[in-house]
C-alpha cells in the first residue's frame, strides 16, 4: 500500500437516472489507469454494472466501488443507482464519503433527483461539485446550464473549468487559466473562483487585498479551497463528456488536488449509547488508535456469500484481527480483506483510516454495524441515515408448497441489500408484506429473488397500514377477580391516557403512590397495555401517539398474580380508550407527479378525486411539468396504470411517506364495522 490517509479521496457519483454516472466511472478508471478500455453500458460491459439485471436493463441498481490512484492520491469512486427507486443504495453511499459529485445531464437539464441528491448531500455536510456532462451533444446550451444551476442552488456554484470547441474540449478556469471558452472569459471566471475562496479566511483575505494573488502561497489558496468545499461556500461546476473523454482527465485533477482528503471534510457524528443518554463522540483518522468502521453496503452472492463493505473511520484494520459487532461479546477474525473493483475483489493486508474495504463470509454482520475492536467501543452508532420510508407494498406467499423458509430466508439477505426494502409479518392474517419504494423497486426484487435463489412466489395487495390513535384525555378502569377453587386472581388497575403528537409513539408511566400496586407487578400492566397497541382497539390496526398513566389500583397478598395485572391493564386501557374519541390514522404521502403540459389538467384532476392537496407545480425542461401532492395511501395503491394510460405511457410518479392523520369519518365508520376482535378481546 503507497498511499496514506492524507491521499484518500472518497466520492460518490450521483445524479438523475440516464445522466451519464456509469458511463463517467468508467471514464474515469480508463483515464485513471484503472482499466485498459472503458466498458460500455450498451454493450454491457462496464465495471460499475456488473450484475445481470443491470446488463440487460442498462442501468445501474445497486452501487459499484472501484479506486484510482493519481500520484499520491488514492481515490474511491462510489457509482450509484439514478433511478429512484434504488435510492436506499444510493443514500447509504453517502454515508462512507467526503464528497458527492452530482451529474447533470447537459441535454435534459436539473431533474427533481438532482434537487433532492444536493439537498440530502448537504444535510449530510458533504463537500458538492456538480459535474455537466454530456456538453458535446446537439443543441445544448451550457451558458443557460450554468445560470441554471446558480439558480437552482445558489451563487456559489462557479465553474472551475468552461467547455471549448463547441464542447470537444474544456478550458481550466483555476490552475491554468489561459484559452478561449464556448462562452464568458476564462479570466474572469478564475477571478470569480479566487473572489470566493479568498474571503472564507481573514488571513487569506489580508495577504490577497496586501499582494494579490501573488501573495497567496500554493498551501493557503489550497487550505482555503478545501475550507470553502467543507462549509458549502464553493461547489464547483465541471464540464465534461464521459463518451468522449473531454474534461475526464481535467476532473480526475481537480479529484486528486482539491478535493477533501478524510482529515479534511466534516466527520460524521457518532454516538455513544442511547436514547436521552446518547453522547456524541468523534472518530479520528488516526491509525493508531481503536478501530471504528462502519458497514455501508451488504452483498448476498450465492456462490461466494456474504460480502460486507466498510468505510474505516478510525484506526487499522488487519488482516488476522479481531473484530467485534455492535455491542456483540464475541469477535470474529478478520481471514480475508479486500479491495473492490467492481464485481471482482483485490485481497489486501490492511485498510487505513478514510479507506473503504470487504470482508467476506461473516454472516452476522449487518447494514450499518460498528466493527470495532475494543470494548471501549461498544454502543457505538453512526448517526442514522434518514432512509424514504417504503410505503409501496405486496403480501406475497410461495409458489409452491413447502418453500416457506426459503422464500423467508431469500427476503432477508434482499433486506440485508436495500435499507428501502423491508420484510414484514402480519401476525393476526399470518401474512408476508414486503415494501419498497415504488411498484418497479418491489418487482425487480423479486426478480432478483427468483434469479438469484430460484423462489417464485405469488402476489396481491396488502392491507393498507392504518394506524389508531386517540384524541382527547379520559380514565380507565378495570377489576380482575377469578376464583376457580384454591388461588385465585386478583388485579385491579386504575389509568389514564392522554394523546401525544402525531410520530411520537408511545409512552408509558408509573405514579402509584403509596405502594397500592407493588412495582413488580407495573410490567405485567404495561405488558397488557403493549397487547391492545399491537393489535388495536377499535379496528386492528397498532396504536400510536399515546401516553398511558397508571396512577392507583389495588393488589391481593395472595391471589395478585402477573396474569392478572395483565388482564387488568389491558381492560382498563380498553376502557380508556373508548372514552378518548378514539381514531383511525392513515398514511398520507408525498406525491410527485411527472407528465407532459398537456396532460396537466387531467393529472391535477385525477388527484383531486382522491382528497389530495396539490401544493403547486413547476415546470421542467422539455415540455414536462411536475405535479407536488399530498395523497392518501390508500387512493394511490394502483396509479401506476391509472397515469399511465391517463398520459399514454409519458406520466411517471416518486412517493415519499410523509405523515399521519385521521381519516374521514365514513371511512372510519367502514374500518371499524369490518373490524372483528380476536377471542380474548371480547
Amino acid at each position: 500500500m503507497s498511499y496514506t490517509t492524507d491521499g484518500i479521496r472518497n466520492i460518490a457519483l450521483a445524479g438523475h437516472a440516464s445522466a451519464g454516472k456509469t458511463t463517467l466511472f468508467e471514464a474515469l478508471l480508463h483515464a485513471g489507469g484503472a482499466i485498459q478500455t472503458a466498458g460500455s453500458v450498451e454493450r454491457g460491459t462496464t465495471v460499475s454494472d456488473h450484475d445481470p439485471m443491470e446488463r440487460e436493463r442498462k442501468h445501474s441498481m445497486g452501487t459499484a466501488i472501484a479506486s484510482i490512484d493519481v500520484g499520491d492520491a488514492h481515490i474511491n469512486l462510489i457509482d450509484t443507482p439514478g433511478f429512484p427507486d434504488f435510492r436506499g443504495p444510493t443514500l447509504s453511499a453517502l454515508a462512507a464519503v467526503e464528497t458527492c459529485a452530482v451529474v447533470v445531464d447537459a441535454v435534459t437539464g436539473i431533474a427533481h433527483t438532482t434537487r433532492r441528491l444536493m439537498e440530502r448531500a448537504k444535510q449530510r455536510n458533504l463537500c458538492r461539485v456538480l459535474i455537466v456532462n454530456k456538453i458535446d451533444h446537439d443543441g445544448v446550451e451550457l451558458e443557460g446550464m450554468v445560470e441554471a444551476l446558480r439558480d437552482e442552488f445558489g451563487s456559489e456554484c462557479l465553474p472551475i473549468n468552461l467547455p471549448a470547441r463547441k464542447g470537444g474540449a474544456v478550458v481550466d478556469c483555476f490552475f491554468q487559466p489561459v484559452g478561449e471558452s464556448d462562452f464568458s472569459s476564462v479570466g474572469a471566471a478564475h477571478q470569480h473562483i479566487i473572489d470566493q475562496v479568498v474571503e472564507i479566511n481573514e488571513t487569506v483575505m489580508g495577504h490577497y487585498l496586501d499582494d494579490g494573488e501573488s501573495g497567496l502561497s500554493g498551501q493557503e489558496l489550497h487550505d482555503a479551497f478545501e475550507q470553502c468545499l467543507r462549509e458549502g461556500h464553493l461547489v464547483p461546476i465541471c464540464f465534461v463528456s464521459a463518451r468522449n473523454g473531454v474534461g475526464v482527465k481535467e476532473l480526475l485533477d481537480l479529484m486528486a488536488k482539491l478535493l477533501p482528503n478524510p482529515k479534511e471534510g466534516n466527520p460524521p457524528l457518532f454516538v455513544k449509547g442511547s436514547g436521552a443518554n446518547a453522547q456524541p463522540i468523534s472518530a479520528e483518522p488516526d491509525p493508531k488508535k481503536h478501530v471504528i468502521a462502519d458497514v455501508f453496503k451488504i452483498v448476498n452472492d450465492p456462490f461466494v456469500g456474504k460480502l460486507s463493505v466498510f468505510r474505516v473511520y478510525q484506526g487499522t484494520v488487519k488482516r488476522d484481527t479481531q473484530l467485534f459487532i455492535d455491542d456483540g461479546k464475541k469477535p470474529f477474525k478478520v481471514g480475508h480483506l479486500f479491495k473492490l473493483k467492481g464485481k471482482d475483489h483485490v485481497e489486501i493486508e490492511q485498510a487505513i483510516p478514510g479507506d473503504i474495504a470487504g470482508i467476506a463470509k461473516i454472516e452476522e454482520i449487518h447494514f450499518d454495524a460498528v466493527l470495532h475492536d475494543s470494548h471501549d467501543e461498544d454502543q457505538i452508532h453512526l448517526k442514522p441515515l434518514d432512509f424514504p420510508q417504503p410505503m409501496f407494498g405486496l403480501a406475497v406467499a410461495p409458489a409452491h408448497k413447502g418453500q416457506e423458509q426459503k422464500l423467508a430466508s431469500a427476503l432477508a439477505r434482499l433486506g440485508e441489500e436495500d435499507p428501502c426494502f423491508r420484510v414484514e409479518h402480519n401476525k393476526e392474517l399470518n401474512e408476508t408484506i414486503i415494501r419498497g419504494l415504488s411498484d418497479l423497486h418491489l418487482k425487480l426484487m423479486l426478480e432478483r429473488m427468483k434469479e438469484r435463489y430460484g423462489v417464485e412466489v405469488t402476489t396481491r395487495p396488502p392491507r393498507i397500514a392504518y394506524r389508531e390513535t386517540v384524541g382527547a384525555k379520559a380514565e380507565g378502569h378495570h377489576r380482575h377477580k377469578k376464583q376457580t377453587g384454591g388461588a385465585g386472581q386478583f388485579g385491579e388497575v386504575f389509568l389514564r391516557i392522554e394523546p401525544l403528537p402525531r410520530g411520537t409513539g408511545f409512552e408509558f408511566a408509573d405514579e402509584v403512590k403509596g405502594g397500592t400496586i407493588p412495582g413488580q407487578f407495573l410490567p405485567a400492566i404495561e405488558k397488557g397495555v403493549r397487547q391492545v397497541l399491537e393489535h388495536g382497539a377499535i379496528a386492528g390496526y397498532q396504536l400510536q401517539d399515546v401516553r398511558v398513566i397508571v396512577y392507583d389500583g389495588k393488589y391481593h397478598p395472595v391471589d395478585s398474580k402477573e396474569v392478572a395485572f395483565v388482564s387488568a391493564g389491558k381492560k382498563a386501557f380498553l376502557d380508556a380508550i373508548a372514552k378518548a374519541r378514539p381514531q383511525v390514522l392513515e398514511p398520507i404521502v408525498n406525491l410527485d407527479v411527472y407528465v407532459p403540459n398537456a396532460h396537466m389538467g387531467d393529472v391535477t384532476g385525477g388527484l383531486a378525486s382522491k382528497r389530495a392537496r396539490i401544493n403547486g407545480t413547476d415546470s421542467l425542461r422539455g415540455g414536462e411539468i411536475i405535479i407536488k401532492a399530498q395523497v392518501p395511501l390508500a387512493e394511490v395503491t394502483d396509479y401506476q396504470t391509472e397515469l399511465k394510460a391517463m398520459t399514454g405511457g409519458q406520466g411517471r410518479y416518486a412517493i415519499e411517506f410523509s405523515h399521519y392523520e385521521p381519516v374521514p369519518a365514513q371511512v372510519q365508520k367502514q374500518l371499524t364495522d369490518a373490524y372483528k376482535p380476536r377471542p380474548e378481546e371480547d
